[in-house]
């Protein structure tokens, strides 16, 4: 409107200078007013405070590699894979701008955990700031989602199937569940589509939501003013604390730049060159194998900070799956949501709240245990692991050596361990004759142990049964082998 009326005043060429020439002095006074607006004084603000603009600059650094990743991959199932392997190998620093991606991210999910930790702790949501924290909630989650929206662009068997498994997660939701993962996959299944609209999301849905909704969280904390630093006996009374704050900035309030944002430079320039050396050193992560139904020998790992939540749906009893996979997100996304609501008042500093501090250690040590639990899986085969060696067994002819053999290629090894080499899904077989007679065993073979080992009955041809039952004899601590 106010193009219109300079253009009818001055003319077009002169009125449009003039428009230009308000709307650029506004954006100045916009820009001064957020650079210059007073925050708590210098003394008591520490480096806790740098998490949020930290995560920003992650943020943006994302988006600048993105970008360039975006002129060469082409999100097609056909050519995905090769597309990376072409960035990763041939293109021009390619490599580089794959591995800034991907620490770009793995690093902005750290900080922004971090952030939200120290937020919890200072009790930084309490009034009136309750609608700052539930944004940055949602910000929390659309970074999450760009992180398993992005492995799944990877196309290889890790990012593929760690698809499936989580819209299995989702189609057991009653009623909705089944179109849920219709809607996001583009059909029943994992596809061409899927990857089409994984792309879309990754690139455009979820990095515009993360932009709308971190300029107004950027808006409420301007508004609403960068919380002080808790000191203890010094409550929060939303009849009282606007007043007691305000008056705090006028006396002892600083300017936000220079006087405190050269921490948020310092910062932000420590998270661009950790990203490019780690890039530059470590590199990205390795591509899998490309996805294939025809393999059935995979044991899917999703990103690394999706590990734990992995570890945690495969280690929940028996049963309980549905409720679990269903119940447990919302929940939890609940309680982080009302939680500002609920307790909008009273003591900020954790030493009045211990149990806020206890609460933290208690989410951060089960997140590493589980994260610990899905790197080490015993839950899944090693379809990696190698034969038992001669050295081992002990003999390289007759029936032990045809079982040990035998143990290699029908699979045992895969689950069972002996002598260090193999899985640990099932038990550890090295001592296995001392605990179990022959019979047993030929019984355990036969009719499986539920829900993990199958019968080998159908599959143990001719002398195969006495084979394999002469190698687990000679499975003894008597004389316990020892890997060379």
């Amino acid at each position: 409107m106010r193009w219109r009326s300079e253009v009818r005043e001055h003319g077009f060429v002169a009125g449009t200078r003039r428009w230009w020439n308000l709307l650029s002095a506004d954006l100045a006074g916009l820009l001064a007013r957020i650079a210059l607006h007073p925050v708590p004084p210098g003394e008591r603000r520490n480096w806790l405070y740098v998490f949020g603009s930290a995560t920003m600059v992650a943020f943006l650094m994302q988006v600048v590699t993105g970008i360039a990743l975006a002129t060469i991959y082409v999100p097609s199932a056909a050519t995905a894979y090769d597309s990376l392997q072409f960035i990763s190998h041939t293109a021009v620093m390619g490599n580089l701008l794959r591995g800034m991606h991907y620490w770009g991210a793995s690093l902005m999910i750290l900080l922004v955990g971090f952030h939200a930790i120290r937020v919890y702790m200072t009790a930084a949501y309490k009034y009136p700031r309750m609608l700052t924290w539930a944004v940055g909630i949602f910000l929390l989650i659309f970074t999450m989602m760009m992180g398993f929206t992005g492995q799944t662009l990877r196309w290889d068997a890790d990012g593929v199937y760690s698809t499936i498994i989580a819209s299995e997660q989702l189609g057991r939701y009653p009623g909705v569940g089944r179109w849920i993962v219709t809607f996001i996959l583009g059909g029943p299944n994992v596809s061409g589509n899927t990857l089409a609209r994984f792309f879309m999301a990754h690139v455009f849905v979820f990095p515009a939501l993360l932009i709308v909704f971190l300029t107004f969280h950027l808006f409420l904390v301007v508004r609403h003013g960068i919380s002080e630093w808790p000191s203890p006996g010094r409550t929060v009374d939303p009849r009282t604390y606007r007043g007691w704050y305000e008056a705090l900035l006028r006396e002892h309030g600083q300017p936000f730049w220079p006087d405190a944002a050269w921490r948020d430079v310092v910062i932000g320039f420590l998270v661009v060159m950790l990203i490019i050396g780690l890039a530059a050193t470590i590199g990205p992560i390795e591509l899998g194998k490309p996805p294939s139904l025809a393999n059935i020998n995979v044991a899917p790992r999703p990103s690394w900070y999706f590990t734990w939540y992995f570890a945690f749906l495969a280690m929940i009893p028996y049963g309980s799956e549905r409720y679990v996979m269903t119940a447990a997100p919302l929940v939890f996304v609940f309680l982080l949501l009302v939680l500002p609501f609920l307790f909008s008042r009273g003591e900020r500093t954790p030493l009045r709240r211990p149990w806020s501090f206890a609460l933290v250690v208690m989410c951060v040590a089960t997140i590493v245990y589980y994260w610990r639990m899905g790197v080490v899986a015993p839950w899944a085969p090693r379809f990696n692991a190698i034969p038992v060696p001669a050295s081992v067994v002990g003999v390289t002819t007759g029936p032990v050596a045809a079982g040990a053999g035998l143990f290699y290629t029908k699979g045992c090894e895969f689950c069972h361990r002996v002598a260090g080499y193999g899985g640990i899904r099932g038990p550890d077989l090295t001592c296995v004759a001392d605990r179990l007679s022959a019979a047993r065993m030929v019984e355990i073979l036969y009719t499986g142990i539920k829900p993990n080992m199958p019968s080998f009955a159908r599959t143990l041809e001719g002398n195969e049964t006495s084979d394999l039952l002469a190698f687990l004899q000679s499975r003894k601590c008597g004389q316990p082998p020892q890997r060379k």
